[in-house]
């Protein structure tokens, strides 16, 4: 085998194809049942007449202009945030990590926060923000990191940024105390939430996810050399400090836009690359693709399971996530022996 053909067989989708088609197709059946199955009036029948080409007015309007932007965000989201997790995860060589870990998600949801409190509605608030506050909690984490010259420490980054993110949650709950009105908006959007959003928000987001999928590219291949060691990575040419640079800048972006479209979603970014490397095993490259459809099949089926529950009122999605991810997460901590990475 040559080494052109070594390196292709490194990026085939899942490590065997049928894992990836297969979770392709598992996200297939989700997405149709996030547009059949809703708490509204609208059943399944007149969900299935508006695709056959039919349907009432109502059930027309419920598909286009509800299930249809909710099950495109819900993608978007889920996508977003496995890839996050599944880089955070390599890059910490530790399993239990997730894009709150580093300060990300709590950065990017304090950011909001202010913003609504300033006077900003969730309809208006900017990817830009969440982004912004993203990137933010990272460069505190960075700085912290290095005050003692330990910026290329994995572990000491990971307890810089779990201090950071608790600081910057109980700054977010004094924001709802400081003022009544805006409490309410706030509480409602830190529990997370894939519906009501419009189109122009999503194709807000759509521009920095691209351009972090890029870099998501670009550092693959690097990422899965510094996963056997610094001293690895450097030997095949990498520098670690500016993997971890650009791994950060890209999640970043990842879970700063899922957060302007969703709310801080909890244990997502955890549970995806869980399941992607029991099917595909502890490679960056190939836990990667399986991420992509196991993203958003795991945040599509929370969603659609947040609407069936207290039909027909809604469940916030936040909450099923945190239901789905805490079984996961104790089955880990639970294991005899931790997953390796």
């Amino acid at each position: 085998m040559t080494t052109k053909t070594a390196v292709l067989m490194d990026w085939v989708p899942g490590g065997r194809p049928i894992n990836f088609i297969g979770a392709m197709l598992v996200l297939a059946l989700i997405c149709l049942a996030s547009l059949l199955l809703g708490a509204g009036p609208v059943t399944v029948g007149d969900a299935l007449s508006v695709l056959a080409g039919g349907g009432s007015e109502e059930a027309r309007f419920v598909l286009a202009e509800l299930r249809l932007p909710r099950l495109a965000v819900g993608v978007t989201t889920g996508l977003a945030l496995g890839v996050a997790g599944a880089l955070l995860q390599t890059m910490t060589r530790n399993p239990l990590a997730e894009p709150g870990l580093l300060g990300v998600s709590a950065g990017s949801a304090f950011a909001v926060a202010l913003a609504i409190l300033l006077g900003a509605s969730t309809a208006t608030v900017t990817t830009l923000v969440a982004q912004g506050g993203a990137l933010a909690g990272c460069s505190l984490v960075i700085a912290a990191s290095r005050m003692q010259g330990l910026g290329n420490d994995p572990v000491r980054l990971v307890l810089a940024g779990a201090t950071l993110s608790g600081l910057l949650l109980a700054m977010t709950s004094l924001l709802m105390l400081a003022d009544q009105r805006a409490a309410d908006e706030i509480r409602f959007w830190v529990t997370g939430s894939i519906a009501g959003r419009p189109w122009s928000q999503l194709f807000a987001t759509l521009p920095s996810l691209l351009f972090a999928g890029a870099i998501v590219v670009a550092v693959a291949q690097p990422l899965a050399s510094l996963a056997l060691g610094e001293r690895v990575a450097a030997g095949l040419g990498h520098h670690p400090g500016r993997i971890r640079l650009l791994v950060v800048f890209a999640v970043a972006l990842l879970v700063g836009g899922a957060t302007a479209l969703a709310g801080p979603l909890v244990f997502v970014g955890m549970v995806v690359p869980f399941l992607a490397r029991a099917l595909a095993g502890a490679d960056i490259r190939k836990t990667l693709w399986l991420c992509l459809p196991l993203g958003p099949a795991v945040v599509l089926l929370a969603d659609t399971i947040s609407r069936l529950l207290a039909a027909p009122t809604e469940l916030p999605l936040g909450v099923v996530t945190s239901l789905i991810g805490a079984p996961v997460l104790l089955a880990i901590v639970r294991a005899r022996r931790m997953p390796t990475l």
